[in-house]
Formats: structure tokens, C-alpha cells, sequence
């Protein structure tokens, strides 16, 4: 199997939650391989840095500010990568959050949140992209940043509706797949699914606490550069191989 990502340069690829952590690293990636980012994220002036950042690069970055959380902000997003970009043939849906609280005495305002931005944000943007990519017939590919939790209940008390938001994930992926066989799409669809990575929702979570981060930080862990090149590997199949599911973790971990 010959790898490489040649039939992506100059297509547009939409990433979400861009602006730190994984996100950043995809961006980073992807533009490094000549392909167009439009990057979504609430803190875009994070993205506006890194697209100077990158200038030069074979590709190019675009900062998008959007709330995942919101639909209208999707929507636009969606407009105007279309209008300006040209079509989707790519969406990594990365966009995360992570709340420290328990089930039994947890903030509805925090549930609702990672719900919003981990399983209805990623839908949304999902229709989107495949909106486009069918009307257009585009062979383009879904691909869902998951985690290890989304396919086994860890003992790590305090993450709360979490697990069952990247459960949902790997859910939603394979009836995403099933629903494009039965129409003979060739859209791909994968769910990557990182153990611990550093980033922003692990050590460098500012809502954490001392004691949580302390945890995290004596366990083996991925960079974010780890994940976007798991991303490159996936895209750069051939058009006839599919990975459904890729999980990622660092040697000796013991999630």
C-alpha cells in the first residue's frame, strides 16, 4: 500500500476546535502537505497566529471564528469556506470538552456543554460537510478525534458524561458508515481514538484541579503531533481502503 496524501493537495479540509492541542497540530499538518485548512474555532485569533505562522507553507490556513455549540455559527462557517474556499472534501471533527464534576452532584450547565460540543456540534458539522461532498460528488472523508473512553469505562472518577459523549462518538461513526453503504457512497468515515494526549482537556486544563492534573501528569502520554500524524496516515490510504477505527495510545499506558 502506497501512502501518500498527493490527491488532498488543494482541496479544502475543515478542522475544528483549531486553535490549541490536537487541532493546532492537525492544522499544522495538513498545510504542511499542501492542502487548504479552514480552521473553526471560538479563540480564532489563536488560529490567526498560527496561520502567519505558517505562511509560506504549501498550503494555507484560515481562521474561522465559530462557537460549536451554536448551529447558526456552523452553518456560516459551512457558507463561507464554500463561497471562499471552494468545496469540503475533508472534516476532522476534533472539538472537545472535558468538565471536572461527578454524576452525583454535577452542573447540568457542564453536561449540557460537552454534549453540545462533543456529540451535537460534531453532527452538525457533520451533515454539512456531507451536504457538500454528495451534492458535489465528492469522494472526501469524516474523520471523528474520539478517545479510548469512547469504547471502555475507565476508573478515573470525576469525567463525568464524558465517556458517554465519545461512547456516543464511536456510535455515531459506524452509523454514519452504515448510512453512506446503503446509499453506495464513497465518503469515508474514522474515528481515531487517542489515550491520554497533552493538550488542553489533560495537564494543561486550567479547570482542573492540582490533584487531577497531578494524575495525568505521572501517566505515559501523547504529544499532539502523535495524533496528526495518525490523522496523515488515514487520509493517505487508498481510495479503496477504509479505516473504521484507530486507536492510539502511548507505550505502557494502562487505561
Amino acid at each position: 500500500m502506497v501512502l501518500s496524501l498527493d490527491r488532498w493537495v488543494g482541496k479544502v479540509a475543515v478542522v475544528t476546535g483549531a486553535s490549541s492541542g490536537i487541532g493546532a497540530a492537525i492544522v499544522e499538518f495538513l498545510v504542511d502537505n499542501g492542502i487548504i485548512v479552514a480552521g473553526l474555532a471560538r479563540r480564532s485569533e489563536l488560529v490567526k497566529e498560527k496561520a502567519k505562522q505558517l505562511s509560506g507553507k504549501p498550503g494555507k490556513l484560515h481562521a474561522i471564528k465559530a462557537d460549536i455549540t451554536k448551529e447558526e455559527d456552523i452553518l456560516n462557517a459551512f457558507k463561507w469556506i464554500e463561497e471562499n474556499l471552494g468545496h469540503v472534501h475533508i472534516l476532522i471533527n476534533n472539538a472537545g470538552v472535558a468538565k471536572e464534576n461527578f454524576l452525583r452532584n454535577g452542573e447540568t450547565a457542564d453536561w449540557k456543554q460537552t454534549f453540545d460540543v462533543n456529540v451535537m456540534g460534531l453532527c452538525i458539522a457533520t451533515r454539512e460537510a456531507i451536504k457538500i461532498m454528495s451534492a458535489n460528488n465528492i469522494n472526501g472523508h469524516i474523520i471523528h478525534i474520539n478517545s479510548v473512553v469512547g469504547h471502555k469505562v475507565v476508573p478515573f472518577p470525576g469525567i463525568n458524561v464524558y465517556i458517554a459523549s465519545k461512547y456516543a462518538v464511536t456510535a455515531l461513526t459506524e452509523t454514519l458508515r452504515q448510512e453512506l453503504n446503503a446509499i453506495d457512497s464513497k465518503i469515508k468515515t474514522t474515528s481515531i481514538s487517542p489515550g491520554l494526549v497533552t493538550s488542553e482537556m489533560t495537564i494543561l486544563n486550567t479547570e482542573f484541579s492540582e490533584d487531577r492534573k497531578n494524575v495525568l501528569k505521572s501517566m505515559p502520554i501523547l504529544k499532539a503531533e502523535d495524533i496528526a500524524e495518525a490523522v496523515g496516515y488515514v487520509l493517505s490510504t487508498a481510495e479503496n481502503v477504509q479505516i473504521n477505527e484507530l486507536t492510539i495510545t502511548p507505550v505502557g499506558e494502562k487505561i
